[in-house]
């Protein structure tokens, strides 16, 4: 596990990033028309920059005032769709035409930024955590940023629409399955763009964004880059944070489009098995509907293939996988649970997300990594909506230790 640790002085950070330019102190100096005995002065901590220098120097070092200011990055920024979750317990999907009753109605958070957000400091209250992306000046968004201040979560860099409502989405929960669908109002989420990021007053160590496809603005063409997420995500690694990618299973269509030229720039790229059959044109099933770890490893190594720097990991009610750059496959089968334990799935893919990127951040291996973002997914399973069944890291591994895992097949098939 990371440690919480003393900060460096400025003029440790300055000396740090000089030696990481290849610059000497005299460089420096003159790069910042001072003296080299000023910049000596700084780095044994005899004194400071003056403000009005703050800005040149960290441009001269590649950094950050943040960083420069506040040293190693920490914590984890979550962007992307914010969102109302209205959750319809629904005795069964009706066919076209037909009537279903629905049995429960509850509203939650959703989207990516809450679900995952609030997932990550329930799991652990230590972690820093911020949110970037869109609301609306109503009732919906003032929900959600009540619900994440109470998390804990920096909601400072949260916009305010001043047209559009806050997004949110109805969600048809079957109560004996968990199995959900969705229908989407964009709202706010439609204007977010990288124009409402300021990297520079970022010091996160890891951003994570989703969803492509469902953010407008991100998801455009751009004529040097492929989109604007893949822009947004190389101006994002060049300021030294790790970039991550979330997707969802929509369907129009436009996968191969709007997420292959955002792998070049992605370091770990999240996808269900149906996401990832879609960007590469590989079935991750057999005719019977069995999921075929072959076919799963050929669809995470053609989107390894596609830039992704560390790992690719992708996710199935049956399984989660992991790829790394070096080529290491992961796979660890889920957890049994008892019949009546899932009482909805709305919010699991980011539960399943908020352990891996817990996981990433604290170095665990591949095996551990998965393992722990089994056991906070199936947290996330025994609640009708996206967030109130995860809990604390602790009850998390105890959980995992005490319950059995599903078997793979001879045939290599679960």
């Amino acid at each position: 596990m990371n440690e919480t640790k003393s900060k460096p002085s400025i003029g440790s950070n300055i000396a740090l990033l000089r030696r990481q330019k290849g610059f000497t102190q005299t460089q420096l100096a003159e790069l910042l028309f001072v003296s080299n005995k000023t910049v000596s002065k700084w780095e044994r901590g005899g004194g400071y920059p003056e403000i009005t220098q703050l800005a040149t120097l960290a441009r001269v070092l590649g950094t950050t005032v943040d960083r420069l200011i506040m040293g190693e990055r920490y914590g984890i920024a979550i962007a992307g769709n914010v969102l109302t979750d209205i959750v319809k317990v629904i005795e069964a999907y009706p066919q076209k035409g037909m009537l279903s009753n629905i049995l429960s109605l509850s509203t939650a958070v959703g989207g990516c930024v809450p679900n995952t957000g609030i997932d990550l400091t329930k799991i652990d209250r230590g972690l820093s955590i911020s949110a970037l992306g869109r609301i609306g000046n109503d009732d919906g968004g003032k929900y959600i940023l009540a619900q994440m201040q109470q998390s804990g979560i920096d909601v400072s860099h949260i916009v305010t629409s001043k047209n559009a409502p806050t997004g949110f989405s109805d969600v048809m929960s079957v109560a004996s399955t968990g199995e959900r669908t969705f229908f989407h109002h964009r709202g706010a989420n439609a204007e977010f763009s990288p124009t409402d990021i300021n990297l520079s007053l970022l010091n996160c160590k890891m951003l994570h964004i989703g969803y492509i496809l469902l953010l407008d603005c991100f998801d455009q063409a751009d004529s040097e880059y492929g989109t604007v997420m893949a822009r947004f995500l190389k101006n994002v690694q060049d300021v030294g944070i790790l970039t991550s990618i979330d997707m969802v299973s929509d369907s129009d269509g436009h996968f191969a489009e709007k997420v292959i030229p955002a792998l070049k720039y992605t370091d770990n790229a999240f996808m269900n098995e149906i996401e990832g059959g879609e960007v590469t044109g590989i079935c991750a099933r057999d005719a019977d509907g069995r999921l075929v770890i072959e076919q799963v490893h050929r669809i995470m190594q053609s989107i390894l293939s596609m830039g992704v720097r560390q790992r690719v990991i992708l996710h199935a009610p049956e399984a989660g996988f992991c790829l790394e750059a070096d080529g290491t496959f992961t796979v660890i089968p889920s957890i049994k649970l008892e019949k009546g334990f899932i009482k909805g799935s709305v919010g699991a893919g980011d539960a399943f997300c908020a352990g891996c990127l817990y996981g990433i951040y604290n170095d665990f291996d591949a095996k551990r990594m998965l393992e722990f973002a089994s056991g906070a997914a199936c947290c996330n399973l025994s609640a009708e909506d996206s967030v109130s069944g995860m809990r604390d890291k602790e009850y998390i591994k105890k959980f995992i230790s005490e319950h059995e895992r599903l078997e793979i097949g001879k045939d290599g098939r679960i």
